[in-house]
């Protein structure tokens, strides 16, 4: 199953998501953690969802 916004929080706007996802990197120094990672995907698909595109999952990230 893919990852998917949930639908009864209301869409933060992209810039905001995009925020969240240079301040991870910042946080972690550029190596994300298995957990960091996760946070990653999850802000991702929210970014992506919120500025009207799509994302393709990593590689090798089936198991969620």
């Amino acid at each position: 199953m893919s990852p998917s916004p949930n639908t009864s929080v209301p869409m933060r706007p992209a810039s905001v998501v995009n925020e969240e996802i240079r301040d991870l990197w910042r946080r972690s120094g550029g190596l994300l953690s298995p957990e960091d990672e996760r946070e990653y995907q999850r802000l991702l698909v929210e970014w992506a969802a919120a500025a009207g595109t799509s994302v393709r999952p990593a590689v090798g990230n089936e198991a969620g």
